[in-house]
């Protein structure tokens, strides 16, 4: 088990790719990984709203996150998120964190949390490329093997390896990651 605790933010499971990387990487005990009912719910609220899911298929997702990681969930009291002082639309994470003893929340949002509202229960706040980006950092052999398997279970539609890092680089905003990712995988297209 991994020692690293960690809130995913709803914003980075809507992100199919992205979710599937970090829930990847969770699965390979990198991290392990933290939610709340209400962050999962945001998530396949707005998968969706978004056309990327039915209802049913929302519902066996959330299913085989929780068969997964059965100890995942934490349940947040609401009278804690109402103690939050970050944004409104976000104090439920904060306070699945605290819950959670997360050390880490990762989000797209990084503004909704501010500084001096993480500081006092020793929270820090990343985006899902700095929060790749370290873990590969830490073991990148074992990061670019979760990402070939990754390319190597799609099928809707089927990617290659440099197909998966092109898109989580332009449709998920995971940059570094993914220089990281493909200069360690492909080391001939990249002058090695």
């Amino acid at each position: 088990m991994a020692e690293l605790l960690v809130i995913l933010d709803s914003c980075v499971i809507f992100p199919m790719p992205l979710c599937d990387t970090l829930l990847r990487v969770a699965e390979a005990e990198f991290y392990d990984l933290r939610l709340s009912q209400e962050i999962l719910d945001g998530a396949t609220r707005n998968l969706v709203k978004n056309g990327k899911m039915t209802d049913a298929k929302a519902a066996r997702f959330q299913t085989a996150i929780k068969n997964t990681f059965p100890d995942a969930m934490v349940e947040v009291p609401p009278e804690l998120v109402e103690l939050m002082t970050n944004h409104l639309g976000d104090r439920h994470v904060l306070a699945a964190a605290i819950i959670a003893k997360a050390q880490i929340i990762v989000t797209d949002n990084l503004k909704h949390f501010p500084q001096e509202a993480l500081e006092p229960y020793g929270l820090e706040v990343q985006h899902p490329d700095v929060f790749l980006t370290q873990l590969f950092d830490n073991d990148p052999e074992s990061m670019v093997e979760v990402i070939r398997q990754q390319a190597e279970d799609l099928k809707k539609p089927p990617l290659t390896v440099t197909e998966l890092i092109d898109n989580l680089e332009i449709n998920n905003r995971v940059q570094e990651f993914a220089s990281r990712v493909r200069f360690y995988e492909l080391p001939s297209r990249n002058g090695g």
